[in-house]
């Protein structure tokens, strides 16, 4: 239940990104298909807005630093932990729609070999995406961690999915982890029916206008 938005970055500076999404007749104006385009965004994003993978520690860290905490204290408060018990930040450098970079594998690869497992990937937004290793939790509970924070913290057009995925270190693979993909489209199937049903309920009751 995710997709890739390919856009054209115009310029990046202290105000902010300037970009446009890349429709078909941009495709067809230029004479491209989307595995052109899928190819150069994801040589070119490599260049453009390298991926940053931190520990969510090392995120506070910098954060308390910049609001001039004494790196020494931010230190103290906020010690790394084991390998595999803790949650790492995977964006880009600009931090700004940065949860594309969890389709760069090499990172993904790197990250699994250093806390030893298998890992969970949590869409936290747009702009980011968390990992844990396997060792922290069952996709359920971790789903419902996501579905919660995505209810009550993150703007609905920052949102993405509600479910956890699996990456597999051995096949450097991305799979659903708390569900399965014929369970998704069943349950998008009948949120279908039930708005379809529930949109000629409301036409039949809808009174005319004489």
């Amino acid at each position: 239940d995710l997709a890739l938005i390919y856009k054209v970055m115009l310029g990046n500076n202290h105000d902010g990104m300037a970009t446009i999404t890349i429709k078909n007749e941009h495709m067809a104006m230029w004479g491209v298909t989307t595995e052109t385009i899928h190819e150069l965004a994801i040589q070119n994003t490599k260049e453009i807005l390298p991926v940053t993978v931190q520990s969510m520690n090392e995120v506070m860290r910098e954060m308390f630093s910049k609001d001039g905490m004494p790196d020494e204290m931010a230190e103290a408060m906020f010690a790394e932990m084991p390998v595999n018990q803790q949650m790492y930040v995977i964006s880009n450098t600009a931090k700004v729609n940065g949860a594309a970079s969890m389709f760069y594998e090499d990172a993904l690869s790197g990250l699994a070999e250093k806390v030893g497992t298998d890992l969970f990937i949590l869409p936290s937004s747009v702009h980011e995406c968390i990992a844990v290793s396997t060792d922290m939790g069952t996709p359920e509970s971790l789903a419902e961690m996501v579905q919660e924070v995505n209810g009550s913290q993150v703007d609905a057009e920052e949102q993405l999915s509600d479910h956890v995925y699996r990456f597999d270190a051995k096949s450097k693979t991305i799979s659903l982890a708390d569900t399965t993909i014929e369970q998704l489209e069943a349950k998008v199937s009948e949120n279908v029916e039930n708005y379809e049903a529930t949109q000629s309920q409301n036409e039949a009751i809808r009174p005319h206008r004489h």
